[in-house]
């Protein structure tokens, strides 16, 4: 028996994702990779349409990411960020550069983007200049410039595009995408905010731990 697994792709982009990031206390017990993708590389990979470009799925999105977003009680603006959808490669580059070099701050760092962008609506932390407060903050001055200089480089643009490949190989077609390896080594692929209580399920994991799971079971 093993400690159940979950490999978590994500982009700063997707509210959804957002959402799962901020994972409940029905996970405490799982070990999860937190693996940053270009979510439009992979929807091209998958020739998927950009959501927003279906006629009144965009509403309907909208609609479910304030829902979702109150259940598990996930910072969220009712506005939809200004910009949206911006360009998420600068940061998403960043995140590659920290997932290598400064792998324990990869989770501080994405909540903190995830916060500027869907909490607080500000798309300048997609771009180089507007990561760099919080790269300092949680890295101090001289390695957060070191992360932006790592992020320029081709083998970190590769590790994001083989990361992006390794979501598609296992069958996402959206995101979030969760991985998941349960305690006796099975395997299956989860998507969407929606679909966690099935997650839980296959983990056979303690769904009481957090009411918002109610719904979702």
């Amino acid at each position: 028996m093993t400690v159940p697994k979950i490999t978590f792709f994500f982009d700063i982009g997707s509210p959804f994702s957002c959402i799962a990031f901020h994972n409940s206390p029905v996970f405490s017990d799982c070990e999860i990779e937190y693996v940053p993708i270009l979510f439009r590389d992979l929807m091209q990979a998958c020739q998927n349409k950009p959501p927003i470009s279906v006629k009144n799925k965009f509403q309907w999105i909208n609609r479910e990411r304030i829902y979702w977003a109150r259940r598990f009680n996930v910072p969220m603006s009712e506005a939809i960020p200004k910009g949206f959808p911006a360009p998420t490669i600068e940061a998403q580059l960043a995140l590659g550069a920290i997932a290598t070099h400064a792998p324990e701050k990869l989770v501080s760092v994405t909540e903190k983007l995830y916060r500027g962008f869907w909490a607080d609506g500000d798309s300048a932390v997609l771009t180089s200049a507007g990561l760099l407060p919080t790269l300092e903050e949680e890295l101090g001055e001289d390695r957060a410039n070191n992360i932006l200089e790592q992020s320029k480089n081709t083998e970190v643009k590769s590790s994001l595009d083989a990361s992006t490949q390794r979501a598609f190989t296992s069958g996402a077609f959206g995101l979030p995408w969760l991985d998941c390896t349960n305690s006796r080594g099975n395997k299956e692929g989860f998507w969407g905010i929606d679909h966690l209580g099935c997650v839980v399920d296959f983990l056979q994991l303690d769904a009481s731990l957090d009411h918002a799971f109610r719904v979702l079971l």
